[in-house]
């Protein structure tokens, strides 16, 4: 939903937002350079832990979702890594990274404040010809709705953006119940960014707005079910996932992508 809650950004905060951006981005480039079988996706978080510590920035995955004083239930990594049939949310810990598996890596830095959030999908190994174009899919759906995402436009065209890109490349799942998201003052905010939609439809995009744009996608069922960790999201047909995501500001020159490097 979206509401009174839509936050709108001046140019200095956006520039902040880039700057938490950049370190998602190096977190990202870090992970993915330790990613080989054998790791744990214990050591792919000790790494992104590295890259937030050098930078001063804080996590804004670490104990998220915490219930009451105790933090109880709340998200013990500062990334999430979902492997294989893991869509998203999944925890690092002492899973082994094998040769041929896929591994997506959902990263987040908060830097004075402001948020940034990305995601991207790492073979490990040599991966299939498959699961290499799943991927590929799905980064194509991303940069899709990353183009539709101007002044004057509306959030269906987003939607629509992406789901056309994925079905035109052939039979995908286009995940159900997961969306992207605004995001500033905190790392999720209205309006949810669907990965469907009808073009014309849905809020309209005016400079200042900041979304976290993120398709994810299946070699099979759209449809997911929740592990009794009570996080990890996995495909309920077994099949494998792929998720990409940018954080971007839509500015009245067009698209700005925050999560690129420096």
């Amino acid at each position: 939903m979206f509401g009174r809650s839509v936050e709108y950004k001046t140019a200095d905060q956006i520039a902040v937002m880039r700057r938490a951006g950049a370190v998602v981005a190096e977190m990202h480039a870090a992970v993915r350079a330790a990613v080989a079988p054998g790791v744990t996706t214990r050591e792919l978080d000790l790494v992104a832990r590295e890259v937030l510590a050098r930078h001063g920035a804080t996590s804004n995955f670490l104990g998220y979702g915490a219930r009451g004083a105790s933090g109880e239930g709340g998200f013990s990594g500062v990334i999430c890594t979902s492997v294989n049939d893991e869509v998203v949310h999944g925890i690092p810990g002492g899973r082994i990274l094998r040769d041929g598996d896929l591994v997506s890596v959902d990263a987040g830095a908060v830097v004075e404040g402001w948020h940034g959030d990305a995601a991207i999908t790492v073979p490990v190994g040599t991966v299939s010809a498959a699961d290499a174009e799943l991927s590929r899919v799905t980064e194509a759906a991303l940069w899709a709705g990353i183009e539709a995402a101007r002044p004057g436009a509306r959030l269906g065209d987003i939607g629509h953006a992406i789901a056309t890109t994925i079905r035109a490349a052939g039979d995908y799942g286009i995940v159900e119940g997961f969306t992207g998201h605004g995001i500033g003052t905190a790392m999720h905010m209205d309006p949810d960014v669907a990965n469907t939609g009808r073009p014309g439809h849905g809020m309209k995009l005016k400079p200042g707005l900041v979304i976290a744009i993120e398709p994810m996608v299946s070699r099979g069922s759209p449809y997911t079910q929740i592990l009794e960790d009570d996080w990890t999201a996995v495909t309920i047909d077994g099949s494998r996932a792929a998720h990409w995501e940018h954080t971007v500001a839509v500015t009245a020159a067009g698209p700005v992508v925050l999560t690129l490097p420096t």
